[in-house]
């Protein structure tokens, strides 16, 4: 299947690697978050153990997919801009063994906060390397953003139009009483 998509989209592939740490729960053995993003991909096999030491465990985790789009670039400004420009990554429990999934990663913090308000999504940062800072800072200046907001004018109230009519009572003219009571 192609995936279309709009123009002055730019996309670049990364890795990831998670982090598994014992806890000392009694409903919950481990968790899981990420500690890295490679500004590239490496050449090992998805979920290769790098490292291990007294109660964690890291894993290349596979290949997630940053995507740049032109009318998400005010967001993109706003984290390069921050005091710790981040890459979020998306992961999801899973059946099948380790029992995470890798579900994607992006450098828009509004795409992290919709992930995050599933709830089905496990989401964390990490800092962003210096290769995606710099790719992520060059799309953003190619595509500044803009503040194309458009208010609406609205028509005129006509205040006859508003006006309620109702004849009056002609048996008492005293009394002047809609007839609609």
């Amino acid at each position: 299947m192609t995936v279309v998509r709009p123009p002055e989209t730019e996309s670049r592939q990364v890795g990831v690697i998670l982090e598994r740490r014992k806890l000392d729960n009694p409903w919950v053995d481990h968790s899981w978050r990420p500690v890295q993003v490679l500004a590239g991909v490496p050449g090992s096999e998805p979920w290769t153990k790098l490292a291990e030491g007294d109660g964690w465990e890291r894993f290349y985790a596979g290949v997630a997919e940053l995507v740049l789009y032109r009318h998400e670039s005010e967001t993109y400004a706003y984290n390069i801009e921050s005091a710790q420009p981040s890459v979020w990554v998306f992961l999801r429990n899973s059946d099948a063994a380790p029992g995470i999934a890798l579900h994607g990663a992006s450098v828009d913090p509004g795409e992290a906060h919709a992930h995050n308000d599933t709830g089905d999504d496990i989401v964390d940062f990490v800092p962003m390397p210096e290769a995606i800072l710099e790719w992520v800072t060059d799309y953003v200046q190619r595509h500044p953003p803009t503040k194309e907001h458009y208010k609406r004018k609205r028509d005129r109230a006509d205040p006859e139009a508003l006006a309620r009519r109702t004849r009056l009572y002609d048996s008492d003219p005293l009394r002047q009483v809609p007839e609609d009571e």
